[in-house]
């Protein structure tokens, strides 16, 4: 199908046009009629090839590792992975589950702009929680979510963590991810809520952070909310927790939604000292950390219909205030016909990618470029009319293990 690629068999031309021109050269010999053909791999030193092949798409590296046993051992070394982590970043891909059941889909890379059929370890279902930093991403299960696993997507290596503290059965969690990328260390962050019993307006809240240094869980706050619960978006961001709240039922529709800032380090409480209104009436916001920069792309409400979606916006957070930065043109928007008050976006570097839950078109915004642009159509259609389609973004990095 066009525009799918087995994630083991990529396309040879794209690999003749990135490393077929360093592969040999002609030269004239002594005699000047006699062509001698020079192998520029054989006199090519190591770390040369290595600067060399650490500027090519991950995609591609996958594939020079099968050229031959010289280029496999130089791709596979540890100083070629310093090489790789040190070259212009690669560009995030966007994963794109293709079924409501099982964890199955397509990734997408922008700089090919191929989409690559590759499974992913540990997850069983797409509806459970998934949080990505810096080539790592973490899942956790959607039932019991006492399940977490850590993974690299690309090199497959995985590990389970153990079971995080605070109430089993929340009615709400959201989960973030933050990697460092010197040490390579990371911290998860659950922030869970849960209604009190019998009290509407009252909701229980705690925050419990992992840290992967010392291999343990902390709960970090508890608090009880009144007129507000937790949700399932939040996003760890230059040291701050950021996560939405939402109204439950107390106080007009600008303030359906708040942001709350918690600072992982000083761990200021009470919360709701913290709270950030949101640009206006929003029927969903998704955050994410771009360059350690919180941006939110939120679906903007009509004035007499706050819950009914209207456009789309994207803001970045400047102290306390939010600067828009974005707004999605309304022929885009129409692009995804009938697009839901609800939809799935995230992005990191400079890219944000944006989906309806409703069809599997998917939209990329460039935050250098202020540009808007359509993937390559996705190499799956929609079957029947509620198929559900939704994914995650993350950053395609070989050097980062869980």
């Amino acid at each position: 199908m066009e525009g799918e690629t087995s994630w083991n068999s990529h396309c040879a031309d794209d690999m003749s046009k990135d490393i077929g021109e360093f592969d040999s050269f002609s030269e004239l010999s002594d005699e000047g009629n006699k062509e001698t053909i020079i192998s520029v791999d054989s006199i090519v030193p190591d770390d040369l090839l290595e600067r060399i092949l650490a500027y090519l798409p991950i995609a591609s590296i996958f594939r020079a590792g099968s050229v031959c046993r010289r280029w496999h051992e130089i791709v596979s070394s540890k100083r070629f992975l310093w090489n790789f982590s040190h070259v212009l970043s690669q560009k995030p891909w966007y994963f794109m589950f293709t079924s409501s059941d099982e964890p199955v889909g397509y990734a997408y890379d922008p700089i090919l702009r191929k989409w690559y059929s590759i499974e992913l370890p540990c997850i069983q279902t797409p509806n459970w929680f998934i949080a990505s930093s810096c080539g790592l991403v973490c899942f956790m299960d959607n039932d019991s979510r006492s399940e977490l696993h850590v993974c690299n997507p690309i090199t497959k290596i995985c590990k389970k963590l153990q079971e995080p503290p605070g109430m089993k059965f929340s009615d709400y969690s959201a989960l973030s991810l933050s990697v460092s990328r010197t040490s390579h260390n990371y911290k998860i962050s659950i922030v869970k809520s849960k209604q009190v019993p019998g009290n509407f307006l009252q909701w229980d809240l705690s925050i419990h952070i992992y840290d992967s240094e010392t291999m343990m869980w902390a709960t970090s706050l508890t608090e009880v909310l009144t007129g507000w619960r937790g949700g399932d978006e939040s996003v760890i961001c230059d040291g701050v927790l950021y996560f939405l709240i939402y109204s439950t039922g107390v106080g007009t529709p600008e303030n359906r939604h708040s942001l709350v800032t918690y600072n992982l380090s000083s761990r200021s409480s009470p919360l709701i000292r913290s709270l950030i209104p949101v640009p206006g009436p929003l029927t969903c916001g998704r955050l994410m950390d771009l360059k350690g920069k919180l941006v939110m792309v939120g679906g903007i409400g009509k004035p007499d219909r706050p819950d009914i979606i209207k456009g789309i916006g994207i803001w970045v957070l400047n102290g306390r205030n939010w600067v828009e930065v974005g707004r999605m043109p309304h022929k885009f928007f129409q692009g995804f016909g009938e697009l839901d008050d609800v939809f799935a976006s995230s992005g990191t570097d400079n890219l944000i990618y944006i989906q309806s839950y409703g069809a599997p078109a998917l939209l990329v915004f460039d935050m250098n470029q202020k540009l808007w642009k359509w993937s390559l159509k996705c190499p799956v259609s929609k079957k029947f009319p509620l198929q559900l389609f939704t994914g995650f973004c993350f950053e395609p990095r070989l050097e980062f293990a869980p």
